[in-house]
């Protein structure tokens, strides 16, 4: 979860925009897409000829003159071996004071590379008078992230959640098919950053899709495309994820949307809860929905109103009373074992 304390909110993303952070054209199109956040990218989406001070040059400039809006706003700088690493950080951090929420690290294969991040970060925030805390994402995205996937989880306070990057995954198991049947092709690995990240009560986000509708796009092959995009994110959903990245603004509709309870999940949700706690708890059915209750599932329906509380479509002091109510019963609050709630 981000933290945005000056905005008295947090965020657990369902949508991460990730794009190019050298034009400045980019930073204003992301500053209006209807997604949760926003990844300017200096590493992989940033050309040869920008990086250093060009890129860092805009990033700057973006960040202390565009409105970002209630978005959570990070940046992914060149990963931690490059030559380019601590010059991305310096920038950001000395050039743009309390005008960020987060860094995703790439190519974070140790617990170490978290750590090292970290401290760079808290002598940054020192120097330069940071009234917030910058924190992390990291990105697994190699065999070696996956198998010390809960010690980078827990490397720093500083952690808000774990990327699955899919390409460079790929690339080091030598798995040529990365689009079509992901999840089954990299169900093992999308898994494994599930339950890292849940384990130490971050967020956990999928990697994007890679197909994009352009304008020689017909209408048929668009409706493939956008098939897929659902798809994928709500095998992913499945998976426990939270959300997903996406690598343009059109596919945020259909990306938010699978990791959002629609208004029928949502009554159900409360009705369960509701009717379950009207019986005075135990094992019990349902006689209007046929569903089968008890305090395992409940905690599901709690989870899922959590999500319902960040799309605005549900109240928070409606989820803060029922979440109360399960507290009394178990001894613990799920949505605070989870981090869903400030």
């Amino acid at each position: 979860m981000f933290l945005l304390s000056k905005l008295n909110r947090f965020v657990i993303p369902r949508t991460e925009l990730t794009y190019p952070c050298h034009l400045m054209k980019l930073h204003q199109n992301a500053a209006k897409a209807q997604v949760d956040l926003v990844m300017a990218d200096f590493e992989d989406a940033c050309p040869y000829e920008y990086k250093g001070e060009p890129s860092r040059k805009t990033m700057v400039e973006a960040l202390n003159t565009i409105d970002f809006g209630n978005r959570a706003i990070t940046i992914r700088p060149n990963n931690i071996h490059s030559k380019f690493f601590l010059g991305d950080i310096e920038a950001i951090m000395m050039g743009a004071v309390d005008r960020f929420h987060g860094i995703v690290l790439p190519k974070t294969n140790t617990p170490e590379d978290i750590v090292h991040l970290s401290r760079l970060l808290d002598g940054y925030e020192k120097q330069a008078g940071w009234t917030t805390t910058v924190q992390i994402e990291a990105l697994i995205e190699t065999p070696l992230a996956i198998v010390n996937g809960y010690k980078i989880a827990t490397a720093s306070e500083r952690m808000a959640g774990l990327i699955f990057g899919i390409a460079d995954f790929s690339a080091a198991m030598g798995v040529r098919e990365m689009v079509i049947d992901q999840n089954k092709n990299f169900h093992y690995a999308k898994q494994a950053t599930v339950v890292a990240a849940k384990a130490a009560g971050l967020h956990a986000v999928d990697n994007a899709w890679l197909k994009l509708i352009r304008k020689d796009t017909t209408p048929e092959e668009a409706k493939v495309i956008e098939a897929g995009l659902r798809d994928k994110n709500v095998g992913a959903a499945n998976m426990g994820f939270d959300g997903t990245w996406v690598i343009h603004p059109q596919q945020a509709e259909i990306a938010n949307a699978c990791y959002t309870p629609d208004s029928e999940a949502v009554r159900l949700a409360k009705r369960a809860v509701e009717y379950y706690h009207s019986v005075g708890g135990g094992a019990v059915a349902d006689p209007e929905t046929g569903s089968f209750y008890d305090e395992a599932t409940i905690k599901n329906n709690l989870m899922d109103l959590a999500k319902g509380v960040q799309a605005g479509t549900v109240e928070a002091d409606y989820l803060a009373h029922w979440a109360a109510k399960s507290k009394e019963v178990t001894g613990y609050d799920i949505l605070q074992v989870m981090k869903r709630v400030m």
